[in-house]
């Protein structure tokens, strides 16, 4: 794409990916900036389609002030040069550059880009790009849980309901029970119900006292605490069901879900026997919390850490510096923490960066306030992550049928029998096995799942965790041609 490589490419343009390119751009460097989407803001800042001619998008988002300053640094720094600006592109791989060619004060080699760029199979085409630095900046997706009856249309995410409101300004249906764990519930049943919407219930997993253990670290972060208030309050002026320690075990319906089964969980989310009631709905958005998107770093070896709600996130530096030399991480790949941490840490890695490739650090006050509000977010990050970490007792809402990995229509029974009879203690096996994983998501909905069934059937090893960040070679599907064109070099 070009003969002189960037000082920095940034994979991902939401609020970390955004925030580290115009502060890097900002600090004299020369920035690419790569994503999936056809316009800045990631998942969180999504936008309505330009067919839609939408006059308030700000209407369906929180923190939209910080999102509109970001774009438009963005588009005086593309204006002078400073940024480029590549959407739709599908950034499958990063690999280092020749072992001659110099990256960080020649201590380390380039690195090269390769994306798929276009939305459309036929419109794809292949793109590399050098680069002295890397920043990964690739958010993360919902971790689901299955039960009975989760295949049935109607059935969706929490945060895809969210992102049909955003993009597509419609409703998954009209009477709609939010479900799952963790605090996105609570907005993504404000912005429903705020768009006309009957929400019966929210059905939380966990129990809100589970806050109660890091109060220092509640008090450190007031503006969280009153936004989480503010929901509540709203919703229960809506006529919003607020149940905790509960789960939808089951969804009922024949060509679209028509009901859910809500159940009482004990401390280790074991339904309660007796406890189930049915809720009419057409429309279940359900959700536990987020994954972080790690197929990029992994396949690069980066080093990852145990997160407290189980899963596996991207282990950084204070300065968003990754295990790798010339990597940078920041937002959710190192740990779910929501915008204004990942605006945080994406400043903060821009300020790493421009000192490492040019000894510009910016202002050190601001530094400094940087990282005592990103210690200070990462801390509550971890005290949401733990307070709303599954139980591993939710397995028993599963029977031998159940869809678990819906790609290649794997049921529990299948997989318990691979982790139990067949002696596969872990979920890379059980994937071997089964299938379960090998379809066209490569385990972003089941692989969660299929860990934990594995873990609790695998009686040889009881201390295998069960969130392990695989690694690929390809973090999204790629055409053969495409690789066949690869130089050798490649």
């Amino acid at each position: 794409m070009t003969t002189s490589p960037y000082d920095l490419a940034v994979v991902g343009a939401g609020p970390a990916g955004l925030a580290a390119a115009v502060t890097a751009a900002g600090l004299g460097l020369r920035v690419a900036l790569l994503d999936a989407g056809e316009r800045p803001g990631g998942q969180f800042y999504r936008h309505p389609a330009p067919a839609f001619r939408a006059r308030r998008p700000e209407a369906l988002h929180h923190g939209w002030a910080a999102y509109a300053d970001l774009e438009r640094r963005l588009d005086v720094l593309r204006a002078a040069g400073g940024i480029r600006y590549l959407p739709a592109h599908h950034v499958w791989t990063v690999l280092r550059g020749d072992a001659d060619s110099a990256g960080i004060d020649g201590g380390a080699p380039l690195w090269r880009l390769h994306a798929l760029a276009g939305n459309r199979a036929e419109d794809e085409r292949p793109v590399q790009v050098q680069t002295r630095t890397v920043l990964l900046a690739t958010g993360a997706y919902e971790r689901q849980l299955p039960f009975p009856g989760w295949t049935l249309p109607g059935v969706v995410g929490a945060g895809a309901a969210q992102a049909m409101l955003k993009s597509g300004l419609v409703l998954p249906g009209r009477r709609i029970v939010v479900a799952g764990s963790g605090p996105l519930l609570l907005a993504v049943a404000g912005s429903l119900t705020a768009a006309g919407a009957r929400v019966p219930a929210v059905v939380e997993g966990s129990a809100y006292t589970a806050y109660a253990r890091g109060l220092p670290t509640l008090l450190s972060v007031p503006a969280k605490l009153a936004e989480g208030a503010l929901h509540t309050a709203a919703l229960m002026r809506r006529g919003v069901r607020m149940l905790s320690r509960h789960a939808v075990t089951e969804a009922h319906g024949t060509d679209r879900v028509e009901a859910v089964t809500v159940t009482r969980l004990d401390h280790d989310w074991r339904p309660v026997p007796g406890s189930g009631r049915r809720l009419a709905c057409d429309a279940l958005a359900i959700g536990h919390g987020l994954v972080p998107q790690l197929e990029l770093a992994t396949g690069l070896g980066c080093a990852t850490r145990r997160t407290p709600d189980g899963g596996a996130a991207l282990d950084v530096d204070a300065e968003q510096r990754t295990s790798v030399n010339g990597v940078w991480s920041a937002g959710e790949a190192g740990g779910i923490g929501g915008a204004e941490l990942a605006l945080t840490e994406g400043e903060l890695a821009g300020h790493s960066i421009a000192r490492a490739l040019r000894g510009r650090p910016g202002s050190p006050r601001r530094a400094a306030r940087l990282t005592a509000g990103r210690t200070r977010l990462r801390a509550f990050a971890d005290l949401m992550a733990a307070a709303h970490r599954p139980g591993a007792g939710w397995t028993g809402w599963l029977d031998d049928t159940t869809t678990v990995c819906r790609c290649e229509e794997v049921p529990a029974g299948l997989i318990k029998e691979a982790a139990g009879a067949l002696g596969a203690h872990d979920s890379r096996t059980v994937k071997l096995l089964t299938r379960a994983g090998m379809g066209w998501c490569q385990g972003r909905m089941c692989g969660h799942a299929v860990a934990c069934l594995a873990e609790a059937e695998a009686s040889a090893d009881r201390a295998a965790p069960h969130s392990v960040a695989d690694r690929r070679p390809l973090s999204c599907p790629v055409p053969l041609s495409h690789l066949a064109e690869l130089p050798e070099s490649s």
